[in-house]
């Protein structure tokens, strides 16, 4: 229903790896973006794409940044959200150069989200799949995603739930009291320590 239909080759996912590391290379140099050449990808590339731009440094989470529905063409959204996770996120320092060699680069190909239909805020955990799906609360105004890879270390619905709130900016607890907007996606993930660059 939600999986990913059209898995890339590998040859896809490493032009899309390479094409992250050298966004974030000119990044942290301060040098002008390259222009993507649409021609220059092959079709699946080139089509609309939703992605998400992960770097970790010795394991540890460095930097994730991206977009939920597609809006531009994968080899866009991926060059965007590598810069962006380099340079932007919020929660660290930009990436400075001593430290390129030392960060993995991973990307999320996501599908597009479709909601969870559910009537009792207790049903909620048992219609999640554990490692399988990406979840997206909407309270009013407030948004969290949570991708796939999140379960390994909240493998449990509830534990999962209560920290997506929590990114949310509502209380670990308020899945359990109010009825939230839930969408759930899936991933086709890939890193330059798993794929031969």
């Amino acid at each position: 229903m939600n999986h990913i239909s059209d898995p890339l080759t590998q040859d896809q996912k490493l032009t899309l790896l390479r094409l992250a590391r050298q966004a974030i290379e000119l990044a942290v140099k301060d040098q002008p973006p390259i222009r993507l050449i649409v021609n220059d990808y092959s079709a699946p590339l080139n089509e609309n794409g939703a992605s998400f731009v992960t770097l970790t440094k010795q394991k540890e989470l460095r930097g994730c940044i991206g977009a939920l529905e597609p809006y531009q063409t994968l080899v866009e959204d991926v060059y965007e959200h590598a810069v962006a996770s380099a340079m932007n996120d919020y929660r660290f320092y930009p990436v400075r150069l001593a430290e390129l060699n030392e960060i993995n680069i991973e990307i999320s190909r996501l599908t597009v989200p479709h909601p969870l239909d559910y009537t009792n805020p207790m049903d909620l955990p048992a219609l999640l799949h554990p490692g399988l799906d990406g979840v997206i609360l909407r309270d009013g105004f407030k948004r969290a995603t949570f991708l796939p890879q999140v379960w390994v270390q909240l493998p449990t619905p509830e534990d999962f739930l209560m920290h997506l709130c929590q990114k949310m900016g509502s209380a670990g607890n308020i899945w359990r009291q109010k009825m939230l907007q839930v969408s759930i996606y899936h991933v086709e993930e890939f890193s330059e320590k798993d794929v031969e660059l």
